[in-house]
């Protein structure tokens, strides 16, 4: 039978919050009100209309810092092809199917069940829970809550993301970067009087995706990556384009610099092309000896029953908004949900892993209080 972590994650996958447009606002009330229930004090939040974040507070005795649990409310689109499996919610064969079951609704909804649970044992340890809208998309409404000064403080961050129920201590960090060609528009029987925008951005796209990142590879994290995620150009067949645009995409490891990537990837791309970073955030990593990753390796053994051995993850999470607004408090990366399922056609979490996960967020909760 499932229990209370997977009955509130069905409640959360069956909420569409599909990023674009996001609409989170609908799951953020659901659970403000059982958190308030609680007993916790909630704060909304949002970055554009519909797009709630929530913060949540449980002031504990006052012995420890907060321990703060994170989680995004957003999806990522349901993709092209076809689901055989209901994509807004099913439990069936021990598996929650659906849109963000495994990313990272699952999660989220053992965050707060855990939160609950040592909420109705007060006094205890003091959380604070950021819930956050837009991650699927740069961070967005993690960024705003630290822009908005709504952080509180932290000792610790744990961020439910999913990592298959074993801890990781850090992940990469993101640069997002718009490679943008002008041109001048003319009629498509007339090429000779304007300028095509495309033609210099596919030469710049085509050199770009040859650069290689000098950085020494990071023993949790290994290289950096660089990926070219969109181009677009033109709006008829029959116009000459003035302007073209490609998405970059690189994922960093401690020790590069932003002003050096843009640096690398300007000399490849040519004077013709403006590059825009819009989205930067460093990578975060914990040392494997400090106390608080060693409690949540110590959790994870008691409830997969295997010692997990240090290690991190290529995405990103909120924690890199995050973890620098609360000062660089340990952050260890550790959810329910399935890495290989997050973003895939039929997405599913395994629901016995989802009640794990709320069982070992309270226990790391009432030791880290302790």
């Amino acid at each position: 039978m499932p229990g209370p972590a997977v009955d509130l994650a069905l409640e959360l996958v069956r909420l569409d919050t599909i990023n674009p447009p996001g609409r989170e606002a609908a799951a953020a009330e659901l659970l403000a009100r059982r958190l308030e229930r609680a007993g916790l004090e909630v704060e909304r939040h949002e970055h554009a209309p519909g797009r709630t974040s929530l913060v949540a507070r449980l002031a504990g005795d006052g012995r420890r810092p907060p321990l703060c649990l994170t989680g995004h409310l957003d999806t990522v689109p349901l993709g092209g092809a076809p689901w055989t499996v209901p994509p807004f919610g099913e439990l069936r064969d021990g598996r929650l199917h659906g849109r963000g079951a495994s990313d990272m609704k699952g999660g989220v909804a053992a965050i707060v069940v855990a939160a609950e649970r040592v909420a109705a044992e007060a006094p205890g340890p003091a959380l604070e829970l950021v819930l956050c809208a837009g991650e699927e998309t740069g961070c967005e409404g993690a960024r705003h809550l630290v822009a908005a000064g709504a952080l509180g403080r932290a000792g610790a961050v744990l961020v439910a993301e999913p990592t298959g129920g074993v801890p990781h201590l850090g992940h990469k960090g993101v640069l997002w970067v718009n490679a943008t060609a002008e041109g001048v528009a003319a009629h498509g029987s007339a090429p000779h009087l304007g300028r095509n925008a495309i033609v210099p951005l596919a030469s710049a796209v085509a050199a770009i995706a040859d650069v290689a990142l000098d950085a020494t590879e990071h023993p949790l994290l290994g290289g950096p990556t660089l990926s070219i995620g969109t181009i677009s150009g033109g709006t008829v067949v029959n116009a000459v384009p003035d302007r073209a645009r490609a998405g970059i995409d690189v994922r960093t490891v401690p020790g590069m610099s932003t002003a050096a990537v843009l640096e690398v990837l300007a000399a490849a791309a040519g004077p013709e092309i403006t590059l825009t970073p819009w989205v930067d955030l460093a990578p975060v990593v914990t040392d494997a000896a400090d106390p608080f990753a060693a409690l949540c390796r110590t959790v994870a053994e008691e409830v997969v029953g295997v010692r997990p051995t240090p290690r991190g993850l290529s995405y990103f999470t909120d924690a890199a908004a995050l973890t620098p607004a609360y000062g660089g408090p340990p952050t260890v990366i550790w959810g329910p949900g399935e890495a290989a399922q997050a973003h895939q056609t039929d997405e599913w979490a395994d629901a016995a892993r989802i009640e794990a996960a709320a069982d070992a967020f309270a226990a790391v909760a009432r030791r880290w209080g302790a």
